[in-house]
């Protein structure tokens, strides 16, 4: 395999007034998981050429100008994102093999984490961007990225790849779309007496040193984790959206119907609680609202929770007004409750820890679950149509659920799921019956 790295840099047709800025983290991006995520996507041939790729990346990363910057630390030892135009790396890798050896039915043959850039040891003064493009020999093509969540969240990054997909289809005549709203200081304006009316210690944050989640999690060898995918068919879906009864989402009919039947398959006590953790996309609910385009992190979180005999004795109905009530709750006060609280924490000194999980977790009795159902992978459209499969990186702890768009059926759904090995065979049983 012949590999080679070039940090890419965006071309602007005229100068950029955030470059050279150090652009502080909002009290969003210091909630986000301080970590690379991974997203890999497949083409079959014939695939763009590395140069298209790489041409097209250099314009559309000019109106995202924070993703060619770098992290870095001011003299109170808190991050910012120093817009600097160093570059996003770009990695290419030609291989031997044919894509259909890598890739199954749309799903992976091999390690995935080789398909995309290698984690980097410390995340301040990474490229926050990092592409690897895997040539096959047949001239299919795996596109592996990671990029710092403290930059962006999935909604942000979804905006981008679309661009980038436009600007390669378009080649020289690609026109630079309206520019996303860049302010990330307006995101999160505290009052002018900030007055906190929620303790948000243990929900989005926890005290230095005092570990890393308001809820105790065992921590077990990663070979006790097993990754499932599972096919919900479109059939599936509007089944499930009978079974609730009112008008729901795809998203939340899945939800209520997932944490059913992993709750089931981990055989827990009648009396044990059990609750999830969902992203909220914030934009449309602060007051007043943040414009959808809004390149940066805006994301809270919800968490519905039920006791383990009324989740497995309730309708589907009821379980998706459960999980409808606790998001509703993430409203305009909600969230200016977090900014004030965000600036209340700074002006004392204290540091915010994520509360995210780390490596390894256990989530059991609870999970935690994010969306991609509206993420615009379909038009990830390079020049030769979109993505053939969506490549699911290892998910590292045990109960984190992403849904997906599925690419082998319209209107169906991928689940990737992390699963206790035990608990493994037990939801695959069971996860296509509505009893």
């Amino acid at each position: 395999m012949e590999i080679t790295a070039a940090m890419v840099k965006p071309v602007y047709s005229t100068p950029h007034p955030l470059v050279g800025e150090k652009v502080p983290l909002t009290v969003f991006d210091r909630a986000a998981s301080d970590l690379f995520v991974p997203t890999v996507f497949a083409y079959p041939a014939p695939a763009p050429s590395n140069e298209a790729l790489k041409e097209g990346l250099r314009k559309a990363l000019a109106p995202y100008t924070h993703l060619a910057g770098r992290l870095a630390v001011d003299d109170r030892g808190r991050r910012f994102v120093h817009v600097n135009d160093e570059g996003v790396l770009v990695v290419e890798a030609a291989l031997s093999a044919d894509l259909s050896d890598v890739i199954s039915k749309g799903m992976p043959a091999g390690n995935v984490d080789k398909l995309y850039p290698t984690l980097p040891e410390e995340n301040v003064g990474a490229a926050l961007l990092q592409i690897k493009l895997n040539r096959y020999k047949c001239g299919g093509l795996v596109i592996g990225i990671i990029c710092h969540h403290h930059v962006a969240d999935g909604h942000s990054m979804s905006t981008f790849f679309t661009t980038w997909a436009s600007a390669v289809r378009a080649g020289k005549d690609f026109t630079f779309p309206s520019p996303p709203f860049l302010d990330r200081a307006a995101t999160a304006v505290p009052r002018g007496t900030p007055a906190p009316v929620l303790d948000h210690w243990s929900i989005e944050f926890n005290r230095s040193g005092h570990g890393r989640s308001s809820r105790q999690y065992a921590v077990v060898p990663m070979d006790k984790i097993k990754n499932l995918t599972v096919h919900f068919t479109p059939d599936f879906v509007a089944e499930l959206k009978a079974r609730v009864g009112v008008r729901c989402s795809t998203f939340q009919c899945l939800l209520a119907h997932v944490w059913k039947k992993i709750t089931a398959a981990r055989g827990l006590e009648p009396e044990e609680f059990t609750q999830l953790r969902v992203s909220v996309n914030c934009r449309s609910r602060a007051d007043p609202a943040v414009p959808m385009d809004f390149f940066g992190n805006m994301v809270l979180w919800a968490f519905p929770r039920l006791q383990v005999r009324d989740l497995l004795n309730s309708s589907y109905g009821r379980v998706v007004h459960a999980i409808r009530d606790a998001v509703a709750r993430i409203d305009g006060e909600y969230i200016q409750s977090f900014v004030d609280f965000g600036a209340v924490a700074d002006a004392s000194g204290e540091e915010l820890v994520e509360t995210a999980a780390t490596a390894g977790t256990m989530l059991c009795p609870d999970l935690e679950m994010d969306s991609w159902l509206g993420f615009q992978f379909h038009q990830m459209d390079l020049g030769s149509g979109p993505p053939c499969a969506f490549l699911p990186p290892d998910l590292p702890i045990e109960g984190l659920v992403l849904f997906v768009p599925s690419r082998a059926t319209k209107g169906g759904v991928d689940l990737f799921m992390a699963v206790a090995d035990c608990h493994a065979e037990a939801f695959e049983q069971i996860c296509h019956s509505v009893d």
